[in-house]
């Protein structure tokens, strides 16, 4: 390279002092002037080594840039140049932000060309790229999934094979439709036993026994024995069928499903066998107790519903905000409660006997409630109870918008990340029948290779054109992603 007559010897004398020295970068059409005393505060970076690159030659400087002007000592880069100007910062203010509009994980990779450390991009830059990383992350872990739902493994057993059909059908309505059904059957199912354990409680429906008390109807028994039959198997077979079955037994959502089957059988065995044990009393007592529990398979129907699951995620979220609303209401009721036992000591017919006792007057006051059971009889009395219930309508009022603002975002952002898999999943295919139409010209153009089987389709389907990188979907460092949240 140094003897190319298209570029003029590099000056390799070391007059320059490389304090002093001066060079210009060229970053997708942007020219930058430096200085070395700027470059050489952080002389690990791309830009600190372009300084001293000049006296090692042509094969020094290209390895450093794209191109390189003598005449005009210009480095040439094919970047993206408003990341670069960002970057810069690091060199006059010792830390970096991102503007708005450039992809975190594109500037990352960005930091990394011209070997800047993250650790002096801003704090809030940070937290944006960790969101984005998680983002990257979901996406890929959607993707996996639906891969392996696609890919059949033949040196695996039959019964592996067995299992994975099993859990394809019992928790992943979309992949069939046999699934679907099961899906809506075991939703029924879940509406069925909470409505006829309901109905049971009303006393034209129930029965007397031999011992005058009351039971209900052995009809809606039967069908609620038919109801635990499906959840105690449905339950079984997604239990054996689990690839991690410790991760299946401690998941939230199992253990619901657990307590909505034992009431069942706990009961079942406490009436057969429990009255040998103890007083027939006490198990009747033990039995109505564990009916109690028998509400938790509502919460069964948040396994069908995405409404239920982003709901509760929305909750999660929102500890901070749940918190403030209660430390209102909580002083807010401390305080209009006390004023108000004050206020109506002086009427002989108070209502108000203690302050514990008119917390209860408060609380439905200031949530807006209202029974009119305590209610003030002074003037004084009812000026404070007016104040108490404007005050909860604005305590209340207060923390509502974040609490939607963090409900629909997350709704937002799950159906973005299920649009970007889809969208993968879509360009894995086309590159994939890009590759296979590829090898299909080859082996015309090459008699050779006929009959061989090259290389080309499995390295063809990992590649995507992109800007992003998902590392989770292939060992490989080279394989790409196009995430619409970046674009």
């Amino acid at each position: 390279m140094a003897g190319d007559s298209r570029f003029p010897d590099v000056d390799t004398d070391g007059s320059e002092n490389s304090e002093e020295m001066e060079i210009v970068v060229n970053v997708g059409g942007v020219r930058q002037v430096f200085y070395g005393d700027n470059l050489n505060q952080y002389p690990e970076t791309r830009l600190a080594e372009l300084v001293n690159c000049l006296s090692g030659g042509y094969d020094s400087i290209f390895s450093l840039c794209d191109d390189y002007d003598p005449g005009k000592r210009e480095f040439y880069f094919d970047r993206d140049p408003d990341a670069f100007k960002c970057i810069i910062d690091v060199y006059y203010f010792g830390e970096i932000h991102m503007k708005k509009g450039i992809c975190p994980i594109c500037f990352k990779n960005e930091m990394e060309f011209w070997k800047v450390d993250l650790k002096f991009l801003d704090d809030c830059c940070k937290a944006h790229l960790s969101e984005k990383k998680e983002e990257l992350e979901e996406i890929a872990r959607r993707v996996q999934l639906i891969l392996d739902d696609l890919g059949i493994d033949a040196s695996e057993s039959r019964w592996k094979r067995c299992q994975k059909c099993i859990w394809k059908f019992l928790e992943k309505p979309e992949s069939s439709y046999p699934a679907r059904v099961i899906a809506v059957l075991s939703f029924l199912f879940i509406l069925i036993s909470s409505v006829v354990m309901c109905v049971g409680t009303i006393p034209d429906l129930q029965v007397i026994d031999a011992e005058g008390n009351r039971m209900e109807h052995p009809t809606l028994e039967s069908i609620e024995t038919a109801c635990i039959g499906w959840f105690t198997m449905e339950y079984v077979l997604r239990l054996i069928s689990s690839p991690n079955k410790l991760h299946f037994a401690f998941s939230f959502m199992n253990i619901v499903d657990v307590l909505a089957i034992l009431p069942f059988y706990i009961s079942l065995t406490l009436t057969h066998l429990g009255a040998k044990l103890m007083e027939l009393s006490n198990v009747q007592q033990a039995v109505q107790a564990l009916r109690i529990m028998r509400i938790a398979r509502i919460f069964k129907l948040a396994r069908h519903s995405s409404g239920l699951q982003t709901l509760t995620y929305a909750l999660k979220r929102s500890f901070k905000e749940l918190g403030l609303l209660l430390m209102y209401l909580a002083v807010g009721i401390f305080v209009f409660s006390a004023l108000g036992y004050t206020m109506e000591q002086s009427h002989p017919e108070t209502l108000f006997k203690s302050i514990p006792q008119s917390f209860w007057w408060a609380i439905i006051t200031m949530t807006t409630v209202g029974y009119g059971d305590i209610y003030p009889k002074t003037t004084l009395g009812k000026l404070n109870a007016a104040i108490s219930f404007l005050c909860g309508v604005i305590a209340i009022a207060l923390p509502i918008h974040p609490i939607i603002n963090n409900f629909v975002r997350y709704y937002n952002k799950q159906r973005v990340l299920e649009t970007a898999a889809k969208h993968e999943l879509e360009l894995m295919e086309l590159n994939s029948a890009e590759g296979k139409a590829a090898g299909s010209r080859s082996e015309l153009e090459d008699p050779s290779r006929e009959g061989k089987e090259g290389p080309f389709y499995s390295s063809r389907i990992k590649v995507s054109h992109s800007d992003t990188f998902i590392h989770l979907l292939s060992e490989e460092k080279h394989y790409r992603t196009r995430l619409q949240s970046c674009k």
